[in-house]
């Protein structure tokens, strides 16, 4: 092939051609939006489940971690088949789109066969390792059963979606989280409660209302792909798992899937060290994390724009065009921590108000907002960072931040800290082991600048 023809090939994709702001916006603001009513219907299914009373809260809050595991699994699944797709996308290899998404969704498949195993046999194990609160835990099997076992629904959108993501249609995105949130939005009260002639579901209302949304999601994003989708083809009729694409989607899913996996035995960890002190301080953890999503989910909207962008260019061998999308990347991400600061800083109490905190839990959780959300302050740059390395192939450099922040850093110094100053002092440990993780971050990422960004565009700009 020509030298003429390499470079022109990648013009035919927006993402080689179209100015890197207006670029990354068009690909990240769909994704914003939906990832911000996805955080709000994420605040709400707790702000309705609060309503129940405090134990059913404190029971949400301890199913988390296993929530968070479903989504480490099939979105560092995601993660590996949207760089393989839109690095073969880039290189102009249309086969070897095709093998990553129909392996992509059989993975998918696979991943939810897993957790609707883990809820019907594990479930009231996992509560019981946390608390010998019989009604917590009865809540908790209630509501993480049906979460678990009709997984397919949040396997099944996020790799449809990621599809549709690599191939620049992230406007599809938008529709089909859109109404998933929706849908658990509006459920949400009528399953609760019994409206409109539902029968009162209870906890069990919230988590039915949750996965109707992400299964009617899924649908969705399958109309999208097979009507709108003409870049790549998800015809699984006489699909064989194909060993080789499998092995590059996890050469840099399996990494990822790891680092958001630590995320989950970190909260676990946390919730065994602050349910020494009660469960309303397992309560204040789990309503961080609820309010803290609406900062941070459009930042990983962001990425989601952001990786295919680099992918892309990484395979069209443009530096120019990787480092303009990071550094602009890593502007936006920035300023938006910083807003969640401020209200974080701000509001704490009337926060927390929002789930019907008692004067118990404002009494915990207001210091440990204000103390938590210092972290923002790097956050967005880090978060940023190891997306870079995910596009780029070397997800391992996400992994090691991740295992030296979350498993290094917060576990061992809020052990450390509850131990010897008591609960106040616990919170301190998350902004600490953020300055770690960007100083990590930094020197990982000028190693990987200096191996394979800047040896693109040819010798003469090595």
């Amino acid at each position: 092939m020509s030298e003429a023809t390499q470079t022109t090939q990648p013009a035919q994709n927006k993402m080689g051609t179209m100015p890197v702001n207006r670029l990354l916006i068009s690909m990240s603001l769909p994704m914003i939006i939906s990832m911000l009513v996805q955080a709000m219907y994420n605040i709400i299914d707790s702000v309705f489940v609060a309503q129940i009373n405090e134990s059913a809260l404190a029971a949400v809050s301890m199913a988390f971690p296993i929530q968070n595991l479903m989504i480490a699994v099939s979105a560092g699944t995601c993660v590996g088949v949207n760089a393989l797709l839109s690095r073969s996308l880039g290189e102009q290899k249309p086969e070897e789109a095709r093998l990553a998404a129909v392996n992509g969704i059989f993975l998918a498949a696979m991943g939810a066969l897993a957790f609707l195993l883990f809820g019907l046999f594990a479930s009231r194990i996992y509560f019981a390792s946390q608390t010998d609160d019989p009604v917590i835990i009865e809540y908790g099997v209630q509501y993480l059963q049906i979460c678990t076992i009709f997984s397919f629904g949040i396997f099944g959108e996020m790799v449809l979606e990621r599809i549709l993501q690599s191939t620049g249609r992230t406007i599809y995105n938008m529709f089909s989280q859109g109404l998933g949130a929706i849908v658990n939005i509006i459920m949400d009260p009528i399953m609760i409660f019994g409206l409109l002639g539902f029968p009162a579901m209870g906890i069990r209302g919230a988590a039915a209302a949750t996965v109707l949304g992400q299964i009617l999601a899924m649908f969705l994003s399958l109309f999208f792909n097979l009507k709108k989708n003409t870049d790549v083809s998800i015809d699984m009729r006489g699909f064989k798992p194909h060993g080789r694409t499998i092995k590059v989607i996890y050469a840099v899913g399996v990494p990822s899937i790891i680092m958001q996996s630590i995320s989950s035995v970190m909260t676990y960890g946390m919730n065994l060290i602050l349910i020494g002190f009660s469960a309303t301080a397992v309560t204040v953890l789990g309503i961080y994390f609820k309010l803290q999503s609406f900062i941070f989910m459009p930042v990983f909207g962001l990425n989601n724009g952001m990786i295919p962008i680099i992918a892309y260019n990484y395979g069209a061998r443009s530096r120019k065009r990787i480092m303009d999308t990071a550094k602009l990347s890593i502007a936006i991400a920035v300023g938006i921590m910083l807003v969640g600061l401020i209200i974080f800083q701000a509001f704490p109490a009337q926060l927390l108000g929002i789930f019907n905190a008692s004067d118990h839990l404002l009494e915990i959780g207001v210091p440990a907002l204000r103390l938590i959300s210092l972290s923002f302050l790097f956050a967005g740059y880090c978060i940023i960072v190891g997306s870079v390395f995910q596009a780029l192939g070397n997800g391992v450099y996400s992994l090691i931040t991740s295992v030296a922040r979350q498993m290094v850093c917060i576990l061992p110094l809020a052990y450390f800290f509850a131990s010897t100053w008591g609960l106040h002092a616990v919170w301190y440990a998350f902004p600490l082991a953020e300055i770690i993780s960007l100083v990590l971050s930094t020197i990982l990422f000028k190693r990987i600048y200096d191996k394979k960004i800047r040896p693109l565009d040819g010798p003469d700009l090595a």
